[in-house]
């Protein structure tokens, strides 16, 4: 097993269990179908890392960020952990993936205030922690949507950077790598770090400095580039991870005699799709390793984003790129869910999934488990 809770793990059994599956059939349904034979729909668990749920917080997370998109290039940066430091969060996700923000935000706010640079102390951003790729593999690292400018020390004029290019990658690479190694070096002196299984002997302070000394001269991988199709295209792309872990159920192709059998792309082939086979049990490893430890934050907002002065300094952004102010909006009362996810999305709820012409009715629900069930550690 993996790190990951045993609520997490319980509720995620709960959400796909008998007990919680409902019935909902079209009105239309076929004359020779009984009502016992009409397929089951899954119930919401409203848990982050289900691939079913959070549809709709994602349609809201997307709409609320377009609306603070300002009048100017943006820039898609990704910050990666090497291989070696992901062994160690794997172990201690809570500190590391903490440390991972911690060093990407220092990085970005250093290098854009620098004179030789960008010359902006107010580099907005928001950050997204993403623990894998399309093979389930764990493979740490953040994703920063990150304006092409910011004001002025003074807060009096905007400062672009050079059409299509941010900041230079190296320079980010280097600083963000001393950043981060420092800020694990502080957290082993200070205690905090934990070392099982093969990483045990790291308990040793010689043997982690000798852990880290390679990693203090590897290159790290900082990537950055405009997205072609404009801001909203990383937003989209953002968006599939933000409400949503390791993989979606489309994406799956099947599941016999204990083997599942799912789509990946590969990125180091020309992104070619790929059918890869694994053990189920290798598949829940590797889908567990991507749950996140309770109550950690995965979307983080820097910058003139941050959480308390946001509208604030947005407000004094779009009067030095001369945007319209836009206009307030009005105070509705809250609308059903299915009627805010059409509006969000364009999808609805109500209608039927198979002929897309008859309203679909709940005709019965199965109990759900009422609380979750015991557990019992047996490590």
């Amino acid at each position: 097993m993996t790190c990951a809770s045993p609520p997490t793990r319980s509720a995620l059994r709960r959400a796909h269990s008998s007990c919680c599956h409902v019935r909902r059939p079209s009105r239309r349904r076929p004359p020779n179908l009984s009502i016992s034979e009409l397929p089951m729909v899954l119930n919401s668990c409203r848990d982050r890392h289900c691939p079913r749920c959070q549809s709709l917080a994602r349609a809201q997370w997307l709409e609320d960020r377009r609306a603070e998109l300002l009048d100017t290039q943006y820039f898609h940066v990704v910050f990666t952990l090497p291989q070696a430091i992901a062994a160690i969060a794997y172990q201690n996700k809570a500190l590391v993936y903490g440390l991972l923000f911690r060093a990407t935000a220092e990085t970005l706010r250093t290098i854009a205030a620098d004179p030789k640079h960008l010359g902006s102390p107010a580099v907005q951003h928001g950050e997204e922690a993403d623990l894998g790729g399309q093979n389930l593999l764990h493979h740490p690292h953040l994703h920063c949507v990150v304006p092409g400018g910011g004001f002025s020390p003074d807060g009096t004029r905007w400062i672009a950077c050079k059409p299509g290019f941010f900041l230079p990658v190296r320079v980010l690479s280097r600083l963000f790598r001393r950043l981060f190694l420092e800020h694990l070096q502080k957290a082993f002196d200070a205690g905090k770090l934990q070392f099982f299984s093969d990483l045990q002997r790291l308990e040793e302070r010689n043997a982690f400095r000798r852990y880290l000394a390679p990693l203090r001269k590897a290159d790290w991988v900082v990537f950055a580039k405009p997205p072609f199709a404009g801001p909203e295209q990383v937003l989209d792309y953002v968006g599939r991870y933000t409400h949503r872990v390791a993989i979606s159920n489309n994406r799956l192709v099947d599941i016999e005699e204990g083997a599942v059998r799912f789509r990946w792309k590969d990125y180091r082939h020309g992104d070619r799709q790929k059918v890869m086979t694994v053990s189920a049990d290798e598949f829940i490893r590797r889908f567990l390793l991507h749950v996140l430890p309770e109550g950690f934050h995965r979307i983080r907002y820097y910058g003139f984003l941050g959480n308390r002065y946001r509208e604030q300094k947005l407000a004094h952004c779009r009067d030095l790129l001369g945007m319209p102010v836009p206009e307030p909006s009005e105070s509705q009362p809250s609308k059903d869910y299915r009627d805010r996810y059409e509006e969000l999305t364009g999808c609805s709820l109500r209608q039927c999934p198979a002929c897309r012409q008859g309203q679909m009715i709940i005709i019965e629900i199965f109990d759900g488990v009422r609380g979750p069930p015991p557990y019992r550690d047996t490590s």
